[in-house]
Formats: C-alpha cells, structure tokens, sequence
C-alpha cells in the first residue's frame, strides 16, 4: 500500500470503520451517572476559570487590624469588671473587629503578653505564601494624656513585638466625646445644672497626674471643654498625688519636679471655696476608665457629689474606635515600616 504523501491523502475511513478506543483513563460519559457528570463539569470549568482574570475582579479585604486596649491596670476588685464591660460595648458597637485587652502593670493579661500571643495564625497565607495582614495592631490607651506611659511605654512595647506591625493611637483625651461621658457621670452624681439654694456649682477635674507637662496641659484643655458643656460652670483641673519627685541623687521619689502638675485635689478644692463656692457645690470627677486606687481617692476628697469612673459610657466606647480609626488612616513615620510605633497627634 502507498504510503500517504501531500499528493495522495490518506483515505477517508470507510463507515463500517471501527471508532477509536475510548481513553482507558477517561470513563464514557453515560457511566458516570448525574452526580459524576456535574463533578466532571465543574472540574473543567474550574481548570478553565483559573485562567481567565476577570474585570474588576478584587481579592477579599484584608482583615481589619486588632484593636489592643490598653488599661493602666489595678488590684481593686472593680477594675477588671468595668474594663471588660467598655470592651464588650465596644464589640458590639463594631461586630467583627479584633478586640483585646493588655495592662500596663498590676494586672493580667499584661500588655507583653497579649501582644506575645497576638501571632499569625499558621494556615494565614496567601496563594503566594505571603503571611496575611493578620499581625497589625493598634493600641489604644484607656488613659487620658500624652504622660509617659503614651509616648514611652507603649511605643517600646510595640519594639519588642517584632512579628507586629502597629502603631500607637492618641489617648482618650481632651476631646468631645470623653467630655459628653464625664458630664454624664456628674449628672448622674448629683450634680445641678443651674444655681441652686443660691449656690454656685463649681467642678474639680481630677486626673492622675504625670510628669509630663503635656499631661498636665491634655487635662487642663479637658477642664475648659467641660466647663463649656456645663454652660460656663468653673472647672479646675487637680491630680490625685503629690507632684512626682527626683532626688538630689537621681532616685525618683524625693525630690519635686519642675515639670510636676499641681494642685492636689484639696488644694483645687480650696480654691473654689476662696472664690465662694460652697463645699457642697464643688463636685470632682474624674478622668479614670475604672475604678482603682486613685479614682476612691478623688471621690472620698470630693465635699460634695463625686461622679463614678466612666466606665463602659457609650460616648467613651465610641472615643476609643474613634482613637483607633484615627490611627489607621494617620500615615506617620518614615521607612518601609514607618508606621510601626508612631503615636498619632490629636
């Protein structure tokens, strides 16, 4: 027989010719049954999506970063409860957000422990094995002025976290919101809206005191912002301790600083009585996320109503996302991870 050329085709298989054999890998399709006919379809069709790229097409958001709440931390038996409390609002004010709690000191978890355990998980990996955005974090300090545990403590805590990427929000103070919780407080304790048995209303804001003198302005800025929301009523603020002090020799605990914030409360206190205000007129509040040492302190000082800590107030868990939004849309510091430890301004 004449092998085919160019100019001799092969012939025409003759219709009594016998069909090629099936593939012995790939079963005739009437024995595959229904269920088998539609996984073999949406295999192929899968194979054959995989390369086509879609217009518009949109990979799913990264998840959002944890919020870390930072508490200052205390052994008083209500602390823990009112913390978690604002945190749970929190939660609910922003279903699916990351939400977690560190100390400062004298409670658990601390600060360094929760950031230890905030790892990626080992399955976070993308197609390209690129570890997910899983370990950025913001810490927001439940604290109410720019002292050293905001710009010092926290920023060092987030260095020694080098499988995070974070950055550090404002405190919660001065602003709006934390003014709107404290002037709740007061009312709720008692305070009167107006002149009252031909009395005058006067307030003491009390804070914790640092030696940063930024501290000290945060709270004085504080103090005029509700004096404003109590309609002009004298609010002075006042630290619940004695200035911070550095010895002679370099020990920091004897000698006062330049930098200290005063007065005490008494001495706010007395100040409003020299101007005339009644001591039962004179309330304190106090600029504490939960009970402790020094919110008892304040309120056992105050000669007439004393507000409780803020708490889990709305308008307070509505100042912490705040904080922590502000945070993620600030773009401070510089380098390829300029954003880790940047304290976001005001």
């Amino acid at each position: 027989m004449t092998a085919p050329t160019a100019n001799h085709p092969a012939p025409e298989p003759s219709p009594s010719a016998a069909p090629p054999a099936p593939d012995p890998y790939t079963p005739p399709l009437a024995s595959l049954g229904a269920a088998g006919l539609a996984s073999e379809i949406s295999a192929e069709l899968g194979s054959r999506l995989r390369t086509v790229r879609l217009h518009g097409f949109r990979h799913p958001a990264a998840p959002p970063p944890a919020l870390v709440a930072v508490a200052h931390g205390s052994r008083h038996p209500g602390a823990a409860p009112a913390v978690r409390a604002l945190l749970a609002r929190i939660r609910a004010l922003r279903p699916g957000l990351p939400v977690h709690l560190g100390h400062l000191e004298l409670d658990r978890p601390l600060l360094t422990d929760t950031l230890a355990g905030l790892r990626a998980p080992a399955d976070a990996t993308g197609p390209a094995g690129e570890v997910g955005e899983v370990g950025e974090v913001v810490l927001v300090p439940l604290l109410f002025g720019h002292g050293h545990h905001v710009t010092r403590d926290l920023p060092a805590a987030l260095a020694a976290a080098p499988h995070l990427t974070g950055r550090t929000a404002a405190p919660l103070g001065p602003h709006p919101l934390l003014v709107e919780a404290l002037h709740a407080r007061l009312l709720e304790a008692g305070l009167p809206t107006g002149p009252h048995r031909g009395g005058r209303p006067a307030v003491v804001l009390a804070a914790a005191g640092s030696r940063a003198a930024r501290s000290a302005r945060d709270t004085a800025r504080t103090a005029r912002l509700l004096s404003t929301r109590l309609g002009g009523v004298p609010v002075l603020p006042a630290y619940a301790h004695p200035s911070p002090a550095t010895a002679p020799s370099g020990d920091a605990s004897r000698r006062p600083s330049p930098t200290a914030a005063p007065p005490t409360v008494p001495e706010a206190v007395r100040t409003l009585v020299d101007r005339g205000h009644h001591p039962r007129d004179i309330a304190v509040a106090g600029c504490f996320a939960a009970p402790g040492h020094f919110a008892d302190r304040c309120a056992a000082l105050a000669p007439g109503p004393a507000a409780a800590p803020l708490g889990d107030h709305p308008a307070l868990a509505r100042l912490v996302l705040h904080r922590y939004d502000q945070a993620i849309s600030a773009r401070t510091g510089s380098g390829a991870e300029g954003i880790r430890a940047a304290t976001v301004a005001v």
